[in-house]
């Protein structure tokens, strides 16, 4: 019996250490979302965007951990420390610290798009919001205490339950068609489009939005391989087929951007995002194809979107998470299939239901909340504020205050 309990204990604790190490990996993606804007951003708006992502993870922190994780998942942890620990070592605490990292995703993302002319504190509001209720709610649905309904539904129209293992559509779709809403009620940063003309504005950093788009890469594999929850479940499939839709995404973008290195490095990114969903089910060759197609969704949807839709989304968050978030999900249901080599149990019909909703769902929710932050304390910046660059305006400091010492 001592025997039983030791190996119990030991197989709790490893688990929880899974977890963590998987928490540490998915936060380290966070400096990424921050670096990334950080080099595509103008330097009169750096600090911004490092300031927004801290704080956003920061309340985040809190809001998931008193409403959005016992919204998904029924557990509150408004008790004794004791318990909290429970009998498993604190799994379902260690678990709530992992599935923060995918909940302030959701504000990280949306970041991107409004930058240079937003407001500090009402998007701050509207990242609460969506980690705390948003994004929560349609994770029960999916993953959560409440997937029973929507998923037999699925199952009923599709064949099958809908397939996201990590996320490709509970966390990338969902934060790139919230953020959709808010860049349109924004509207264009100051000389973006004059007189109907595009005016692309220049990027400042090539080196930090590579260094961000690495720093993503890297924590993506446990954002990715530990959604297996349990150290028991990894799977190493899920580890390559991230790799290979990786590569993927950066090879597809060489080409069909001609070279450009925003497109390569965003690339990388996009064939990650497609291959959340699928990534335990598909063959890594199919993984490698999801990637590609996806990088090249990300290269013309994004000059699409700039220049024939003139949407001035900063970072391309819609088209990069949003457009390809969905075709992960849809791809799972087409390269998971075990006519092309996968593990099956899941059928095209019920991903593409499952994609949808999530577009509903995000859209419906953000332009909502947007819309009344905007009729009610504003979301943009004054011209005058803008002009001057949201670091002097929010911060009081440029991201290189040694250059301005007269």
């Amino acid at each position: 019996m001592n025997g039983m309990s030791t190996m119990t204990t030991l197989a709790n604790s490893s688990d929880v250490l899974f977890l963590m190490l998987g928490a540490v990996m998915v936060f380290a993606m966070h400096a990424g979302f921050a670096f990334l804007e950080v080099g595509t951003v103008r330097q009169k708006n750096q600090v911004n965007a490092f300031v927004k992502i801290l704080t956003d993870w920061s309340v985040s922190t809190v809001v998931y951990f008193l409403v959005g994780f016992p919204i998904a998942y029924g557990i509150s942890f408004l008790k004794p420390v004791k318990e909290l620990l429970g009998p498993n070592q604190g799994y379902d605490i260690t678990h709530y610290f992992f599935l923060l990292c995918f909940a302030a995703c959701i504000p990280a993302i949306i970041s991107g798009g409004i930058a240079e002319r937003a407001k500090f504190w009402p998007q701050v509001i509207a990242g609460a919001i969506f980690a705390g209720l948003t994004y929560p709610l349609f994770e029960s649905l999916i993953w959560g205490q409440n997937c029973s309904s929507l998923q037999g539904l699925f199952k009923q129209f599709g064949g099958a339950e809908f397939h996201d293992y990590a996320g490709s559509v509970v966390v990338h779709s969902i934060g790139g068609w919230l953020a959709l809403p808010a860049v349109l009620i924004l509207g264009p940063r100051m000389g973006r489009y004059v007189k109907g003309k595009s005016h692309p504005l220049p990027i400042s950093n090539i080196p930090f939005l590579a260094l961000g788009s690495w720093i993503l890469a890297v924590g993506w594999f446990g954002f990715n391989v530990m959604s297996a929850g349990h150290l028991d479940k990894i799977s190493g499939i899920v580890a390559v087929n991230s790799l290979m839709a990786m590569v993927g995404g950066v090879l597809a973008a060489l080409i069909a951007g001609k070279n450009d290195p925003g497109f390569v490095h965003n690339g990388a990114l996009a064939g990650l995002i497609a291959v959340c969903a699928g990534s335990d089910i598909m063959h890594p060759l199919f993984a490698f194809v999801t990637g590609a197609i996806a990088s090249v969704i990300f290269v013309y949807g994004f000059h699409i979107e700039q220049e024939k839709l003139k949407i001035d989304d900063v970072l391309g968050v819609w088209p990069l998470h949003g457009i390809i978030g969905s075709w992960g999900g849809i791809a799972a249901g087409l390269f998971g299939s075990e006519a092309l080599g996968g593990m099956g149990g899941v059928t095209f019909v019920s991903q593409l239901l499952g994609s949808l909703s999530a577009i509903v769902f995000a859209l419906v929710n953000g332009f909502i909340v947007y819309g009344i932050l905007a009729k009610t304390v504003g979301i943009r910046l004054s011209q005058e504020e803008e002009f001057a660059g949201a670091d002097i305006s929010i911060h009081s400091i440029g991201a290189y205050p040694e250059q301005h010492i007269r």
